[in-house]
């Protein structure tokens, strides 16, 4: 049995549909689902279905089966822009703590989500060392909820009893219902096709040009080849970062849009909104040293390749 929480979220659909793919149905799903995220698990087959906070409980008070292969947790609050530190502790961090608790206490393979969110505008470096984790100055409460779990981990001697992976910019399938937290591509697939033309932010630094600022952007099959590779790899713990190590700009995420669409670059740039404009991350790259020495040779889809798998799910509106 394989507890997936957040799944029917971007991620953890993705990962429930892949587990479904090698024949595993013996899944707990846990998430609260609403009317947006109900499709993402529409058509996978699971054996139970828990929602977020009775799982919670029923793990809390220590009555869950303990008998399970393992908990890989992607349930989370993934919004930067929500000010709210109450819930975002009480949601992202103790949940998450209850859980590894839990785990650790019955031998349970933990896999849990954490973020690219917690390197913050990149001044301490994009290494994912115990060193430079403990630098680490996130820019906003989503990523500093990321930061609080992993500084826990550290403090309590526990990375070498779990894997913790700091996501990059994901994109791809299944990350329809999360409104304005989708990715650029999602959200600019339809005006791009339709009229031609797709909107980006304008840079504030004089070192980065409009459009120039960069990301890695990792496509969500190769995020979730990661968090299978370490649901494989049972001995195998830490927190690693989890991208691509080749940061891209927006205006070439743009231009690989427009070609798998079959339409001539119109990119226009407009104003960052204000609350956004000192806590934006202009360059973010993961070293994928680590990852790579652990024996991951998989290679990761280069961005347009994605850009024109994504464009196409998108054009057929199939649920992956």
């Amino acid at each position: 049995m394989i507890v997936v929480t957040g799944a029917a979220g971007f991620i953890g659909s993705c990962i429930v549909a892949r587990l479904n793919e090698r024949g595993r149905t013996d899944l707990v799903l846990v998430d609260h689902i609403d009317e947006a995220k109900e499709k993402n698990i529409a058509h996978k087959q699971y054996a139970r279905y828990y929602d977020k906070r009775v799982f919670l409980e029923s793990v809390s008070r220590d009555e869950f089966d303990p008998s399970v292969e393992a908990v890989i947790h992607m349930g989370a609050c993934s919004s930067t822009t929500l000010q709210d530190a109450q819930y975002f502790r009480q949601n992202n961090f103790e949940y998450t703590r209850t859980l590894a608790q839990w785990a650790v206490k019955h031998g349970v393979r933990f896999i849990y989500a954490s973020s690219a969110a917690t390197y913050g505008d990149g001044s301490a470096g994009y290494k994912d060392d115990e060193a430079t984790i403990r630098r680490l100055r996130p820019l906003n409460l989503y990523g500093q909820s990321k930061q609080d779990f992993d500084l826990w981990v550290l403090d309590h001697g526990l990375a070498d009893k779990m894997a913790g992976l700091k996501f990059f910019n994901v994109f791809g399938p299944n990350e329809y219902h999360k409104g304005d937290m989708r990715s650029v591509v999602a959200k600019a697939w339809q005006k791009v096709a339709e009229e031609g033309r797709m909107e980006l932010f304008k840079s504030y630094r004089k070192d980065y040009r409009d459009g120039e600022q960069k990301r890695d952007f990792i496509y969500v099959k190769d995020a979730v080849d990661i968090v299978l590779f370490f649901f494989d790899q049972p001995r195998l713990n830490g927190i690693f970062n989890a991208g691509t190590g080749q940061a891209r700009t927006w205006n070439d995420l743009a231009n690989a849009l427009f070609a798998a669409v079959g339409k001539p670059p119109d990119i226009r740039y407009i104003d960052m909104p204000k609350d956004l404009e000192k806590r934006y991350q202009y360059f973010t790259q993961a070293d994928m040293t680590r990852l790579r020495q652990t024996g991951y040779a998989r290679d990761f889809l280069p961005l347009e390749g994605a850009v024109a798998d994504y464009a196409g799910y998108l054009e057929s509106q199939r649920y992956w």
